[in-house]
Parts: structure tokens; sequence; C-alpha cells
């Protein structure tokens, strides 16, 4: 999904993005219908990561949750993430990576435009929640662990 795509999902939740410089280690903040990106991030891959994760925030999140020391919290950013695991790595987008190509992690990420890590945390969330494999839409096998596709032929 491309980082226009998700703009535009933001502008008609009236959530406003603003690209400006934050601390190194922080990526991207989400409060109050207002998104800001770091502007030093360096590749397209992790913005689209970046923001597609402040977008869960407003779908999933409520109050401050800076604090990760909380548990409530950190529940609360696992559920951002997942609402952008969800979002960019489906398993429908993993069948037609590997249909058309893909068979390491490496392309696969490229493929989608996302960073690798995010890549892997995505099929460690959906390998928590379906194990290592699982039938889609009846025609394929994506296998979880690992990672592949299989085309069911009658």
């Amino acid at each position: 999904m491309a980082y226009e795509s998700l703009t535009r999902e933001a502008y008609q939740n009236n959530i406003d993005i603003y690209e400006k410089p934050l601390k190194p280690r922080v990526k991207g903040l989400y409060s109050d219908n207002i998104i800001w990106i770091n502007k030093h991030i360096e590749t397209k891959a992790e913005k689209i990561c970046v923001l597609a994760e402040e977008l869960g925030h407003y779908h999933t999140s409520f109050g401050n949750i800076l604090d990760q020391s909380k548990i409530n919290n950190r529940k609360q950013e696992k559920m951002a993430r997942r609402w952008a695991w969800n979002k960019l790595i489906t398993p429908k987008k993993l069948i037609l990576a590997f249909k058309d190509g893909c068979r390491s992690k490496h392309e696969i990420a490229e493929y989608l435009n996302i960073t690798e890590p995010f890549l892997e945390e995505g099929i460690i969330f959906y390998r928590e929640k379906y194990g290592t494999q699982m039938q889609v839409d009846n025609n394929y096998i994506l296998y979880l662990d690992p990672l592949a596709v299989y085309e069911i032929i009658e």
C-alpha cells in the first residue's frame, strides 16, 4: 500500500499528518487527530510502516500511552501494530507476492513496500493467530513457517 493511500485514509478520517524532526528513537506519534512522522526516517518503506501504525493508534488506542512500563499501554501499542499488520500484510498480499515470483522475505518486503522487520513481526503475528499454516480462499495454503504458498489444484 502506498504512502499516499494511507495519507488519503488519514485525511478521510480528519487526521492531519506532519513530518518533522523528532528524537531519533521516536518514529511517529499520534494524538488528537494529528500524526507526526519523524522527518529523519530514510526510506519510504519505513515511513509507510510508521504511518500505518500511527493510523492504528487512531483506530484502536485511547489516552496517553507513552509510558510503556504500564501493561495497558503496551497492550494498546500491540493493538495498533496488529491493525497496521492487518492493513499492510494480508494473507492475500503474501500470496500475490509469491505468485509474482518473490521467494525471500527481503523480496516480499520490497514487493509490499514495507521493511523486513515489519514483515517478520507481521508473520509472527499471523503464526500466533493461525498456527503454521492457513487456507486462503479455498485455493491456497499459506505456510507461515517456513514462509511458502501452495496452490490447491482440484
